[in-house]
């Protein structure tokens, strides 16, 4: 018998335990441990920030699911992690041993690292279903008093995707309120150019997002790096090539909404061999932990090395397929050790990514997510709009259900020759 312990229940953390316990046997035990007993499905946060969609619209409960499907579940959070115990210490003062840990937390994120940003400070944040709520209600409070909008993400961000949505969607409801004339818009972020998205670009994301930006008429700043956020105004500071302060700019505004940095969680950060000083895990090349052979780790808190030198660090985004190859690598070595064996599985780490615009859209698959690539793709248009809301209705229905990737979705993507794990020759 042995007992799985996943950390999380997001994205990574569900989709994990659910193809887990398929590859488990009877006598096997999995538990998920999780601040949260809600799943909310994150890519339709910019629509609640609109009220397009309500918190209760884009969440799965998450305990009649689990319970279902034979896995036990503890919504309470994890405050220390001591894997040399082989151990996680929780919240209400008990501890949970695990034969085998997979880390499928996430990030915690860094407002405190720029003085006045994030929900707390000035800037509203659509990272969390939460704060898209509370994004919602200064929207609406700005759109009584219209003035500047400043969109975008800061320093040490790795997930640029939502900031531009999250634009677009603002130009099309400020349209749709006949109000968008009054709005200067501006968009302001760390990439070293437009459509970078942490990943060099992803087939013309750079040709594709410049037109939009032109085309709805919002100015933007690259290599860019936030210094503060007051109320009504920021600096921003433009970075030059060699990493001086090129210029510095004080922009005013009436909302905001800005990614912050990324960091591992306050449980994971400091543990020396388990990850990075950032705090994010460290693994190889079948998600383990090269020091705590035991440990696994999937999805946002996997560290990742950036594609290239950048005058304003950025980091690389870990899109919704791609963690679901990670996930189905990770399950099929856990399965391959308790059988005896050595793991083999490794993550494609492909992306398939839809980025809405409110009443248009950006697509684009990179296979694998980093370059050099075997596909190198990127298209635009309205259809990227309407497949995004089919894509949460059926996501969440999977969720729902318990389901990962039903035979029909893997017949689809082997057609597309979009897969989760990579061809390898390695024996078993």
């Amino acid at each position: 018998m042995a007992h799985i312990l996943i950390m999380g229940a997001g994205l990574g953390g569900v989709v994990m335990a659910y193809e887990m316990k398929d590859l488990l046997g009877n006598d096997d035990k999995l538990t998920v441990v999780t601040k949260d007993p809600i799943y909310h499905f994150v890519p339709s946060n910019p629509w609640v920030a609109v009220k397009w969609r309500t918190r209760e619209a884009i969440q799965v409960d998450l305990a009649p699911t689990f319970a279902r499907r034979g896995i036990d579940y503890k919504a309470v959070p994890v405050t220390k992690v001591e894997p040399e115990q082989n151990r996680v210490a929780l919240a209400d003062g008990s501890t949970i041993d695990y034969d085998f840990l997979i880390i499928a937390t996430g990030p915690e994120l860094a407002f405190d690292e720029i003085p006045g940003l994030g929900p707390d400070g000035y800037t509203a944040s659509i990272c969390h279903v939460d704060h898209a709520v509370e994004a919602s209600e200064r929207f609406e409070q700005f759109c009584k008093n219209p003035g500047p909008i400043v969109t975008g993400a800061v320093q040490g961000a790795s997930c640029f995707g939502p900031a531009y949505e999250f634009t677009f969607i603002l130009d099309t409801e400020l349209r749709r309120r006949k109000i968008r004339d009054r709005v200067p818009m501006t968009f302001i972020t760390p990439e070293p150019y437009i459509g970078h998205l942490g990943l060099d670009g992803v087939g013309d994301t750079k040709g594709l997002l410049e037109a939009e930006m032109r085309q709805h008429h919002i100015k933007f700043m690259t290599n860019t790096r936030l210094a503060k956020v007051e109320d009504g105004k920021m600096v921003a500071e433009e970075i030059a090539e060699d990493g001086s302060v090129k210029k510095t700019v004080e922009l005013p505004f009436g909302f905001s909404m800005l990614i912050p940095g990324f960091r591992g969680i306050a449980p994971l950060r400091g543990i020396e061999g388990l990850v990075n000083p950032r705090g994010f895990v460290l693994i190889d090349k079948h998600q383990r932990n090269p020091t705590y052979g035991n440990v696994f780790a999937v999805g946002v808190c996997v560290a990742i090395p950036p594609t290239g030198p950048t005058p304003v660090a950025c980091g690389v985004p870990k899109t919704g397929f791609m963690i679901e190859s990670m996930v189905t690598a990770t399950a099929h070595n856990i399965r391959q050790i308790l059988d005896g064996q050595q793991p083999t599985h490794q993550a494609t780490w492909n992306a398939v990514c839809l980025a809405d615009f409110g009443d248009s859209g950006v697509a684009f698959v990179a296979q694998p997510q980093l370059p050099p690539r075997n596909v190198n793709w990127s298209a635009s248009g309205v259809w990227v709009h309407n497949a995004k809301i089919a894509f949460e209705k059926y996501f969440l229905r999977k969720m729902s259900r318990g389901e990962t990737e039903p035979f029909y979705e893997k017949a689809m993507l082997d057609i597309l020759g979009i897969g989760k794990l990579k061809k390898t020759t390695e024996s078993v």
